[in-house]
This record gives C-alpha cells, structure tokens and sequence, in this order.
C-alpha cells in the first residue's frame, strides 16, 4: 500500500488549485455551543460552498484528472446516493468527458436533478449493492473508467486538501472532526492532519445504521454491512475497502456512532446557532462533537469538517423539524 507523503499531499494540492475552490475556516461564535462544550474553541472547514455543494468536487477531480489521455475518450461512470454523482459529472465536464453515473432509487431528487445539470447521464437502481453491479456492467460492456467515491490514492489525495487547509488556517488545532461514508474523506483529511500535527487527535463520527469504519477498525479489516439504515445517505456506504480503510487504521483515533436524532439534532443547531444550512452527513460532526465526544473535547481547540449541504427544501425542513425534538438531549 502506498502512503502519499506531506509532499505528495501539497503537490496534489496545488494540481487542483485552479479548479477547486479554498473553502473557508470559519470560527463558530455560538456561546450556548461554545458554553456545552466546556469552552471549546470550534473552526469550521465550510465545504458546502465547494463545487457541487460538497468536499466530493476535490476527490473526483484528483480521479478524473488522473485518467490516462487515451482512455479519457471512453468516458467515466461513478456510484452514488447523489453527491458523488454530481461531483464525478462536474469533474467529468472540466475535461469534456462524458458521464454515465449511477445512483440509488432513493436518492434526493435534489441531487439527481444537479447530476443531470453537469451534464451526465444518470442510471438509477434499487440499492447500493445493485448500483455497484450496474457500475461493473458499465465498465465490461462500455469500457468506461471508474471514479470510485471513496476507494484509491487519488481519492484520498484529492481529500486531503481539506484537510491541508485546515491546518494551514488553524495549525494549532488538538482534534478534528470528521463524519464517515465510505472513508475517502476521512482518510485524506486524517493523513494530511497527522503528517502536519502528529499530536492532533482525528475523531470519525458515523450512524449507528451504518458502522463500516466503526466495525472495520474493530475487526482489523474492511467489513460489508448488511444493511444500511440511516437517513444521512451520504454516510450509507454499504461496505469499507482496502486503501481508505488502510489510512484510516493508520491515522485515526477513534471512531464514534450516532443515531438518526441526534444527527438531526446537529443540523439544527447548525442552523439555528450556527447560521449554516447543512446536510446530515455535515449535521454529525457537530453532532459527535456534542455528544460522544464532548467530555474529550472540552476546552480544546476543535476543527469539523462541514462537508456538504445538498438537499432539498421539504426534505431539510422535515430533519429540521425532527431534530428540534431532540436538540435539548444533545445539549444536556
């Protein structure tokens, strides 16, 4: 298995400078946050105002670009529950390729709708295991090149310039916070995190209808869930898989598990103390660090990864609604 090096990392980095946006470290000045947190001092690596609403833009450009000339002609197909999709589509159209990719029957409108907007061709199925064996036919019969959503270096590399800035904006943070799907965030920001302060701890927060990352790192090998049951879709990865695993198991500390509630709980307080309209896969980082996590990040300076914020308006209300319930628990 290949480690990128620091140098690795900076150089990816500045290879996608051109077309990816430096998102920026916002500092959360909610007093009632700051106050559960023992005094925390929280920065927010903002990522929903990346390309394509999310921090995907990064590793499905670092994929695309890495593609060989003579088989870019072929065209690329990725899988998704909607975020990828529409990040592969977008980086597919920076280099004038055509896109074919696959996304689950429950995705959010909202987000098949943007994938069709970049210009791919979207191919829906039942569920996750069935969208990949349609990404494998695609690949065999059409010779199309796969971006994967979270497996490989190129992934991870793309990723870890998250992490990069962050540190470059706020180098003197003792934690990050970062939610996990699949791991191809997280394994970038951990790696580009540990390599800059080794000293800082990278917490992995998850649904508990969806431990991949959790069980994986439990049993010391990447596991297949048999089910997923979250309503964060973007954290559904139904399986973990060698390479993301493999920097995760190097460079993570810990991996926590929320429920759906509290989940929501996080992305009402976002948008309620915070100002940000967010989705849940971003709900959970505040949402870890307010409950699993909170008696290890008192009074610490903390850096949450807020990854994306594609969704509907019925649907974020609804979540909004549902988390109202449940921010006094999260809060307690």
């Amino acid at each position: 298995m290949t480690i990128p090096s620091l140098d690795d990392i900076r150089k990816r980095h500045a290879e996608l400078s051109r077309d990816i946006i430096r998102t920026p470290t916002l500092t959360a000045t909610s007093g009632i946050i700051r106050d559960a947190m023992g005094g925390a001092e929280l920065r927010l690596k903002a990522e929903l105002f990346q390309h394509t609403g999310t921090f995907k833009a990064r590793g499905a450009l670092s994929c695309v670009r890495a593609i060989p000339e003579a088989e870019r002609r072929r065209g690329i197909t990725a899988v998704s529950a909607g975020n990828h999709a529409i990040a592969a589509a977008w980086a597919a159209r920076q280099y004038g390729l055509d896109a074919k990719v696959v996304m689950m029957k429950s995705a959010n409108p909202l987000r098949v709708a943007a994938a069709r907007a970049e210009g791919a061709t979207v191919v829906m199925t039942d569920d996750a295991h069935a969208a990949f064996a349609e990404v494998e036919r695609l690949q065999e019969e059409e010779g199309r090149v796969f971006v994967h959503p979270y497996e490989g270096i190129n992934t991870s590399l793309g990723a870890a310039g998250v992490g990069l800035e962050l540190m470059e904006d706020a180098a003197d943070r003792d934690a990050v916070v970062v939610s996990v799907g699949g791991g191809g965030l997280i394994s970038g920001v951990s790696m580009a995190v540990k390599l800059l302060n080794p000293e800082c701890r990278v917490y992995a927060v998850e649904p508990t209808g969806a431990p991949s990352l959790n069980l994986s790192l439990k049993q010391g090998e990447p596991v297949r869930l048999d089910a997923v049951r979250t309503l964060a879709d973007s954290l559904g990865a139904p399986f973990a898989l060698p390479y993301s695993f493999g920097l995760c198991q190097r460079y993570v500390d810990q991996a926590v598990l929320l429920s759906d509630d509290e989940i929501c709980a996080g992305m009402a307080l976002f948008q309620e103390e915070l100002n940000m309209a967010v989705e849940p896969a971003a709900g959970a980082v505040l949402a870890g660090a307010l409950g699993p996590l909170r008696d290890e990040l008192a009074g610490k300076r903390v850096g949450l990864v807020v990854c994306g914020a594609n969704i509907d308006t019925q649907g974020y209300a609804g979540l909004i609604l549902r988390g109202r319930d449940h921010v006094g628990a999260l809060l307690a």
